[in-house]
């Protein structure tokens, strides 16, 4: 079985990540913050250019289809409401894959459970969004 996916919620929920990530990093909100506790020099950071930012929507691309995918064999399986496949099946992947996993490398690399826990919470709230986003726009004949 080849999940059905729509490709239009894939790309709005790679572009909420730009958004996301833009609110949550800015210096308003945690953006100081995250600098201070993960030692990033700002300056440094402005000489990588946009390069981060490329990766970051190639990246957000595969996670939102790959998430949409999991959403719809989730739905497929336990019917119901795919809005709700789509939460549910986003938050079970966030804790099982990337919390767990970050929790992991952050503990051997020493960083400070107040940078993992912030960053915890930046992944959850954007896989969120991009379940929200796949959760109401759900592939057509759903």
């Amino acid at each position: 079985m080849i999940p059905e996916v729509n490709y239009w919620a894939v790309i709005a929920a790679t572009l909420s990540t730009m958004v996301v990530g833009s609110l949550w990093y800015t210096p308003r909100t945690f953006g100081n913050r995250w600098m201070k506790l993960a030692k990033v020099d700002p300056e440094a950071a402005s000489a990588a250019g946009i390069w981060p930012i490329v990766i970051t929507v190639i990246v957000s691309f595969l996670t939102a289809w790959v998430l949409a995918g999991a959403v719809y064999i989730s739905w497929e399986f336990y019917e119901g409401s795919f809005f709700t496949s789509a939460v549910v099946t986003a938050v079970l992947l966030w804790i099982g894959f990337t919390a767990a996993r970050m929790i992991t490398h952050d503990a051997f690399e020493g960083r400070p459970p107040a940078l993992t826990t912030l960053n915890l919470a930046h992944e959850l709230v954007t896989i969120l969004v991009m379940a929200l986003i796949i959760g109401v726009w759900p592939p057509t004949g759903v």
